[in-house]
């Protein structure tokens, strides 16, 4: 990866929709090379997906709470349940694995306190391996989705 690599990465952080025509445009290459850079780093795995960014409470999305996890085991055998289960909560946006205790951290959104609280008695306290459960609510988003400092 060299500085038109991460010029390109860094555009298309700012604007994911960007044609390769203007892409190209302003990381001075012409239209071929820029779009060959692209691919290659798209088949390489540098770029993983385009997804638009959406404000939740836009969507009605409005009560954000971080849950931190501890297993009763953490065998390979229980993480990998636990990581498994995981990824069919729909409100869990965004699920860490993290070292010693608590051992994963669950970011969440719902519409509201209530909904928060069926999720947590009818969801999350029922993953697989889960000992304690510990929640702390967003207040305030200071940064979110800032782009990585290429």
């Amino acid at each position: 990866m060299d500085a038109i690599d991460r010029k390109i990465l860094a555009e298309l952080q700012h604007d994911g929709r960007i044609s390769v025509t203007d892409l190209a445009q302003k990381v001075g290459l012409s239209l071929s090379p820029c779009h060959r850079r692209l691919r290659a780093l798209e088949a390489g795995g540098v770029i993983t997906g385009y997804a638009p960014k959406i404000d939740a409470a836009a969507v009605g999305l409005q009560f954000s709470a971080i849950v931190f996890v501890s297993l009763r085991d953490t065998s390979g055998e229980s993480v990998q349940a636990f990581e498994e289960a995981v990824l069919g909560v729909q409100a869990v946006i965004r699920a860490e694995r993290l070292f010693g205790d608590p051992d994963f951290m669950l970011h969440v959104v719902t519409r509201d306190l209530g909904a928060f609280q069926l999720l947590y008695d009818r969801e999350l306290s029922r993953l697989p391996g889960v000992l304690r459960l510990s929640s702390t609510l967003v207040m305030k988003s200071i940064v979110a989705d800032r782009p990585l400092p290429l």
